[in-house]
């Protein structure tokens, strides 16, 4: 699985985004697994859709879960304790809670890859010092 940040998944759906020829390009060079976000990203993408096109992005959204293309990760008190070192650490970047979220999802699971438009990503190791390989 690849895991997805929230800006993706608010481009594909949201033919006015700035990133979405680019999101469109990198998800048909994909396998055709299910990708991976955690309900944060989640939440934060259905907030964004929501104000760009109201319940018919959100509706999409939700059609790829719906479909099995995107399925959600509920974090374990593991992830959630290490969601709030992450954030710790990287304070001065400053790491956001989707961000964070994604990255204690990587190491529990070990998966490397992350669909995101987000540079930090460039930034962020994982706990045994090992870069996340970026998706754009």
């Amino acid at each position: 699985m690849i895991l997805t940040d929230t800006g993706p998944l608010v481009a594909l759906l949201d033919e006015g985004d700035s990133y979405h020829t680019q999101c469109v390009a990198a998800l048909n060079r994909l396998p055709a697994e299910p990708l991976l976000t955690t309900w944060v990203c989640f939440t934060e993408a259905m907030y964004l859709l929501g104000e760009v096109g109201g319940y018919r992005y959100q509706e999409a959204l939700w059609n790829l879960r719906k479909t099995g293309r995107l399925a959600l990760h509920t974090p374990t008190p593991a992830e959630t304790d290490r969601m709030t070192a992450l954030m710790e650490q990287y304070r001065d970047t400053p790491m956001d809670l989707a961000d964070a979220s994604l990255v204690a999802v990587a190491e529990s699971h070990s998966l490397r890859r992350v669909f995101t438009v987000d540079a930090d990503f460039h930034i962020y190791r994982l706990v045994n010092g090992a870069a996340l390989e970026v998706i754009r």
